[in-house]
């Protein structure tokens, strides 16, 4: 019999961690015999990634923001996510759908309803039922201070047109997240990431295992 895939976010302002220990839990997770497929939003496909250095580098309002994240996100669903999950793999995705409500809508003080109006058309499944849509069944946030995260990104590479907005974008982002975690208290596990990389890596270790999938 096949195992179940079980699709799994990294969630988290840039700075926070998230995708060191993404690549650590796939890793954790093959030695441990499971299929492990990584991928990323925006991205995971060539349209998608095109589409991600559009929303890089060109500066747009908000909606448009969220149009081409979507856009990229239905084609990813479709062609990479969806797929593996039906194979029984366990998918990592380096944000979803949370991030744009918590950047898009936090940040930017975008039009929450658009968003869940985007939400609901694109994240539904070809010939599912209206009001149903994939979500993940565990997503990790990695939380942080703004300043924090912002001399982490500091040191660690130039800043791309997200990355230069102030501190305030990112007060506002952090605070979308802890909404969106309120609202989804079971799927949610708040990661402390101002703490040693050992520390964050076993919380993320607890959260896995707690949930009896291996």
């Amino acid at each position: 019999m096949t195992e179940r895939g079980r699709f799994i976010t990294f969630e988290g302002i840039d700075g926070a961690g998230k995708s060191s220990h993404l690549t650590a839990l796939a890793e954790w997770l093959r030695a441990r015999g499971r299929e492990v497929l990584v991928t990323r939003e925006p991205g995971g496909t060539p349209l998608a990634e095109s589409l991600r250095t559009l929303f890089l580098q060109h500066a747009m309002d908000p909606l448009t923001e969220a149009l081409l994240v979507f856009a990229g996100r239905r084609d990813h669903l479709n062609a990479v996510v969806w797929p593996a999950l039906a194979r029984g793999a366990i998918v990592l995705c380096d944000r979803f759908s949370d991030a744009t409500f918590a950047y898009q809508g936090g940040g930017r003080g975008f039009d929450a309803g658009v968003l869940t109006q985007l939400e609901a058309w694109v994240q539904r499944p070809p010939g599912a039922p209206a009001g149903e849509l994939v979500q993940p069944e565990l997503t990790l946030w990695f939380d942080l201070p703004p300043a924090v995260a912002a001399g982490r990104r500091a040191a660690a590479r130039d800043a791309d047109r997200l990355e230069r907005e102030d501190a305030a974008f990112f007060e506002r982002v952090r605070a979308g997240y802890a909404q969106r975690a309120a609202q989804a208290p079971g799927r949610f596990v708040r990661i402390d990431a101002d703490r040693p990389p050992d520390a964050v890596w076993a919380q993320v270790q607890a959260a896995v295992a707690a949930r009896g999938w291996l």
